[in-house]
Formats: C-alpha cells, structure tokens, sequence
C-alpha cells in the first residue's frame, strides 16, 4: 500500500510540477517588510490551473518578476546560489533534476520519468529544496530606539559629563543581502509565508538590534558632541538627522559590527525628545546666556547696562555715585568701549583752589562782591 501511495505521489508531483510558475511578492507586505519568500501566482482573476506544484521546487522555464527597491535570493537545498539587485523579469534556470520541464526544452523522457523515479525514492516527494526570497533594498522606517532613564557621556564643550533621557527612531538599510542571510536571519524566516519584519516586537533577531542600538547610545552622542566638525554642540542633535545617524552607526558598528558581520547599516535618525537631567541643563542655560551676550550684541548690551547705571548714580548719589559707577566702569574694563568724546573737565583741586584765593581777596577788600561772584561763576562754568 505504502509502494503505490508513492508512486501515486510520486507520477502527480510530476506532472503537476511541468507547468512554469509565475513568481511575485505576496500580497498585504508591511512597509518595514525586510525579507520574504517569492510566492507562486497559480491563478489570476479565475484564470490558471498550476495550484498543485510540489512546495520548494522551481520549474525550468518559470518567471520571477523583481520589482523596484528589491533584490533576488535563490536558494538551492538551504544554500545560497545567486543574488540579484536589479527590478525587472527573470526566468528560473537549474541542472537539478527535480526542476526540469518537458514546458522548458527539457525534453519528455528525462523530466517524467526519471523525476518519477528519483521521488519515488524519497517516497514520492522531491528529494531537493529551492526558494527564492525577495530583499528590501529601501530605507526600513520606523525602527524605534529610546531610555528608561538617563545616559551619561563627556562632553567637550561643556567640559564635564552630561545626562539625558532620549527617545526616537532611525531607518536601517540591508547593504549587504547574502551577509544578512547567512549570519543573521533565523532559519525560522526562510521559510513561505514568513515575514522578516525589523519592527515585529516578536522576533528576537530585531530584539536584538534594539538592545544593541540603546547600548551604543551613549557612545554615539559622545561621538556626535565631541566631533569639532559638528561644533561641540549637543543641542545640534535635533537638527542634524544625518549627522547623529553616522555617529550612531558608527557607534554601532564598533560594538557590534553590524556592517561587517551582518550587512546592515543605520541611515538617518529622528530625534523625538532629549530630556537632560537637572546639571545639565543648568549648563546649557549659562551657555545661552554666553552666547546671548557674545561678539557685538554683548558690547552694545553692556553700554546700555552702564549708561543706565550712571544715570540711576546720577539722580541717586550725586558725584560720589558717578564716582562710584566710574571704578566700577574700569573695573569691568569699560574704559574699552566706544564712546562719545567729551571736553576733559577741570580739575576739582584746581577750582577749589581759585575760588579760595578770590574769596580772600574779597575779605581783604582787594576786589568787590561782584567782581568775585564773577570768578565764581567762570570757575564753575555757569
């Protein structure tokens, strides 16, 4: 019972496996799709009749159409024969015997009767394995990253280490397919019907990744704020997509090879929020206030500042407040700034002196009431 069950398996898998099959991308992909088996178009719009050909076998002859933005994996028995990166339509081509097709030249002695042979063997099934797997070339969005609690780094600029909280995401791009496939993807994922899907919080191998990119954090924003290039400057980090994906990468591929071993590679990255921790942002607000008051804004600040002081001195303290707001003004080395050129006034001693001296002319008689009330009015300038 057992012999003929086979051979009946084995004369159907046959004949249902000459026809050529239609390869394409399955239908309902998410957009964070990274790999999936090709899958065999039997029918369309009622049309077709190849709805028994034997799983993981290609027909000679059959077609497999690459669309934009993905390249082609062929697999013969879980080994990768040939890769392709260009869209367009391909046709499906092997010396294995358990493709052949009396559709595809094959002839009719070698494809009926020796397939029917050789699966008897294997109790009427094929005794070979091929897949063809598509694989996204595109920027895969939506790859999430963030802290439960604060990160620490040194920061040049600041000159001491900062903390924050952060949370964003970033694109991943597979550069290197073959890399990714063999050292990377679970075997579970080679299989029809299975979705590679980075952001599917059910598969461990993108788990992985997450822990991985929260770990090079730190490292990445060490990276980023202590690059001259960038400026020193944290708070550019927000602005600046490409650049912190580079440090990111960067951080990345030192920690965990992710180009190297895996194929894989971080492309740009959002910034969603940075939360600092209380010391840090203390520092960014004395280093707004410095770059407030720096270059010519800081001058024409501190002119109006102690123009405002030497007239508050002025109505409040009379000349011992002007006295007062000038050794301030040297102290703070206001002498510096620009200002209007003024006649240099008499000297206090030199004054006092002439009106003492006209004052005892005047007791002594020697000049008149008026002529010293003129000497007073000329040396006060009145």
């Amino acid at each position: 019972m057992g012999l003929i069950q086979a051979v009946k398996g084995a004369v159907g898998g046959v004949l249902a496996d000459q026809w050529k099959d239609f390869y394409t991308v399955p239908n309902g992909l998410p957009s964070t799709a990274a790999l999936f088996a090709a899958v065999p178009r039997g029918t369309n719009a009622g049309r077709g009749s190849n709805t028994s050909g034997s799983s993981h076998i290609i027909s000679n002859g059959s077609k497999i159409v690459v669309p934009e933005g993905y390249g082609l994996l062929l697999m013969q028995d879980g080994a990768i024969t040939a890769f392709v990166a260009e869209a367009g339509g391909y046709e499906w081509r092997s010396d294995d015997l358990n493709s052949q097709s009396v559709f595809a030249g094959d002839g009719i002695v070698t494809p009926l009767i020796k397939q029917s042979w050789e699966r008897f063997k294997f109790g009427g099934q094929p005794g070979a394995q091929q897949a063809a797997f598509f694989v996204s070339l595109k920027e895969l969005p939506d790859n999430r990253f963030g802290t439960q609690s604060e990160i620490y780094w040194d920061d040049a600029f600041l000159n001491t280490q900062v903390g924050a909280v952060t949370r964003g995401s970033y694109t991943l791009k597979i550069e290197d397919p073959i890399l990714f496939v063999k050292n990377f993807v679970p075997a579970a994922y080679l299989q029809p019907g299975k979705v590679f899907d980075f952001t599917d919080m059910d598969n461990a191998a993108a788990n992985q990744l997450f822990n991985e990119v929260v770990s090079s954090l730190a490292p990445a924003f060490s990276l980023y704020s202590n690059d001259p290039a960038k400026g020193n400057r944290i708070t550019k980090l927000q602005q600046d997509s490409l650049g912190f994906a580079q440090s990111l990468s960067a951080a990345v591929e030192h920690g965990y090879q992710w180009k190297s071993d895996r194929g894989l590679a971080i492309v740009k990255t959002a910034i969603v929020s940075i939360e600092y921790d209380a010391n840090t942002r203390e520092l960014l607000k004395t280093v707004q206030r410095a770059d407030a008051l720096a270059g010519s804004r800081g001058n024409s600040n501190l002119q109006a500042s102690v123009a405002q002081g030497i007239q508050s001195a002025g109505e409040n303290g009379g000349a011992a407040g002007l006295m007062g707001i000038g050794m301030a003004s040297g102290m703070m080395g206001v002498g510096n700034l620009q200002q209007p050129a003024t006649p240099a006034a008499a000297p206090v001693d030199d004054t006092v002196a002439k009106l003492k001296k006209a004052k005892e002319m005047l007791d002594l008689g020697l000049i008149t009431q008026a002529d010293y009330d003129a000497a007073k009015a000329k040396a006060l300038g009145l």
